[in-house]
Formats: C-alpha cells, structure tokens, sequence
C-alpha cells in the first residue's frame, strides 16, 4: 500500500510574497501533491548533510536498520516481527514507558464509535510545544525532514494518515482532523487539536493524538496517555497492552487527556525506530507496520477482534480524573525539569 499524501498545515502570515506563495499553490495543487507523495514519503524529501548523516548512522545507540536488521534493500521481507523482542522492549518502537500503569480500561464502547486521529503539535509550531526533532537533528544535525516544522509533527501526520486510511479499508469510523493553522497560540480557540478533540469526546468518539517522545534520557518511551474525561474504556486499555501505558495523572495530567484526547506516544524519535522511518528503503514498510498495530488496538477495543490475554496492571483504577484544568505549555515529554532544548520542545 502507497504511502499518503501529507497535508501539511499553513503557516498563518500575510504581504503580497504569502499572496503569491499561495497563488502558487492553489495553481499547482496537483503537482504539489504528486510531489509530495513520491518525493517527501516515498523518496525522502530531506535527505540529510552528509556529516550529520553520517553521524547518526555510525554513533547512534540503536543503529539503522542496515547495520541490525540486514540490508532493507536486498532482504524487503525482513521486519520487526523477526526479532524476539525483549522484555518492554519492542524490536521497531524501542523502550516501552517504565512508569508504573494505575489504571485499567474496563468499560464497553459501542463497535461503532467513531473515531478521531490527530497529529500530535500540529497547531503549535514556532512556539514552545512544537514536538521534538529527534535525534537525527537534534543530536546529528541531519536535515529536517520538511522545513518550518518539527519532525515530530512530520512523523505524528505520517502515521496518523496512514492509520485512518487503514482503517477505513478495515471498516472503521475513523477520520484524520487537520488545524487550519500550524500556529495556534491558544489552544482552546476554535480549530485547534484541543477543541476539536474535546469536541469528539464529548459527543462520544474516541479521539487520540499521534505523538513520537523526546529522544535521549528526556524521553520514556512507548504508551498511552489516557484520556480522564471519564472511566477508562477497552481501547484504552487495547492500546495500553500494545504499546504499554502511563499513569494516569503523568506529569498532573497534561491537557489533551483532560480534555478527553488520549495522547498515544509511538516510541522515542532516535535509534532503530527514527533510522527505519528516515530510510526510504524501510519507511513505507515501518509506517505501515506502526499503522497496522494502531488498527488493531482500536478494532480490539471496539471489539471487532479478539484480543490475546495479558495480564493487568497489579496496581489499577477503573475511573478517571474529572479535572478539566489544564495549561497550553504543560509538557508531555520525559518526567523530570530538565532545561534543555529537547525537553522545551515537548511543551504542549
């Protein structure tokens, strides 16, 4: 299956170059997207300066697939499924979250409940909480994979698109939400990630946020953030068992939970994980299989497909938290105050 195209949201701005930027693009619409499905996806739009490159495949602490899993070009059918993963180690996403899981998903959803996927900072670029760059760049200096936006955002948009478009072949009621935007300093103004979600919520969908964490000791791993809007349900609980999951009240319970988004962290941006995704010999097959696993979860949870046993956490809560409070800036990245660039990026 063909990688889709990535609708990449405006940066607000004005003056007669903005007129003509888009001028420009309302007349070339259709190459453009062309482009940008067989170039920035398929391709590799942002292929990196040779040194920072170079860096990232020799140094990295989990090396590119070329160096551990085979040559992607010559051996396509070699993927993630055939390493034996390790204990809260997943063989593509890398590190689980270690935090201690509170709660367990337990209440019922309808089949049938739609499903909204947004992608995580998508209404937050240039300001603090535009997602991480990943290793690659931030530790590399590798090129940006598109530029004015995080590869974190890249990626987030990436997986969730190609999620929806996987579940609507497998007959979900699922839908991609894109802002207006890509800077929105409120976030509860109308269009924003937040409104929107919160929106679904309570209307009774399910809305969750595609997120990648911090790389480095900022980051902790793969899970769900749960939403706390109301008694934790079986997708929550079906993503958690694939991805692993957070406490409920991580870092005092950050907005999009409180609002009614589960926030799902794919694995830390660095290593295996960012290497397969940057390579274009192993992208499409990567993105798929992280899609592929988001699919599952959701049709588990809506009860379409049997799930396997697993275990519940020892120490578990059937109920959220009914604070709807919440601060643009609080961050959802790493567990600790560090002060660095890394971290400042995962504010919001």
């Amino acid at each position: 299956m063909p990688l889709p195209s990535l609708p990449l949201p405006v940066q607000p701005c004005s003056g007669p170059s903005f007129r003509r930027r888009l001028q420009f693009l309302r007349n070339n619409a259709l190459l453009l997207s062309a482009l940008l499905v067989s170039d920035l996806l398929l391709a590799g739009l942002s292929t990196s300066p040779a040194s920072g490159q170079t860096a990232f495949e020799q140094t990295s602490r989990n090396p590119p697939p070329s160096s551990r899993w085979g040559n992607p070009a010559t051996s396509p059918e070699t993927d993630a499924t055939t390493l034996a993963p390790l204990p809260g180690f997943d063989p593509l996403t890398g590190p689980r979250s270690r935090l201690q899981r509170d709660w367990v998903g337990l209440r019922r959803v309808s089949a049938s409940t739609p499903i909204l996927l947004l992608a995580g900072h998508a209404d937050s670029q240039n300001i603090g909480g535009s997602g991480t760059a990943g290793e690659a760049v931030g530790r590399f200096g590798a090129a940006a994979m598109y530029p004015g936006i995080s590869d974190e955002l890249y990626w987030n948009m990436v997986i969730a698109i190609q999620a929806v478009t996987l579940g609507q072949q497998r007959g979900l009621d699922i839908r991609y939400y894109r802002p207006p935007f890509r800077t929105i300093v409120d976030g509860n103004q109308v269009g924003t990630n937040w409104s929107v979600g919160r929106d679904h919520a309570a209307s009774g969908g399910y809305a969750l946020e595609i997120h990648f964490d911090a790389y480095g000791p900022d980051g902790v791993g793969s899970g769900l953030i749960p939403p706390v809007h109301r008694p934790f349900s079986r997708i929550d609980e079906s993503l958690a068992q694939e991805f692993g999951g957070y406490p409920m009240a991580f870092r005092d319970v950050l907005g999009g939970p409180k609002r009614g988004i589960g926030l799902l962290e794919i694995g830390k941006l660095e290593g295996r994980l960012e290497a397969s995704l940057r390579d274009p010999a192993s992208r499409q097959q990567a993105v798929q299989a992280i899609a592929e696993r988001i699919v599952r979860a959701l049709e588990i949870g809506l009860e379409r497909q049997s799930a396997p046993s697993a275990s519940a956490p020892a120490t578990a809560s059937t109920a959220g938290t009914a604070d709807r409070s919440g601060q643009r800036t609080a961050t959802h990245q790493g567990f600790t105050n560090r002060s660095t660039t890394n971290r400042t990026a995962q504010a919001r």
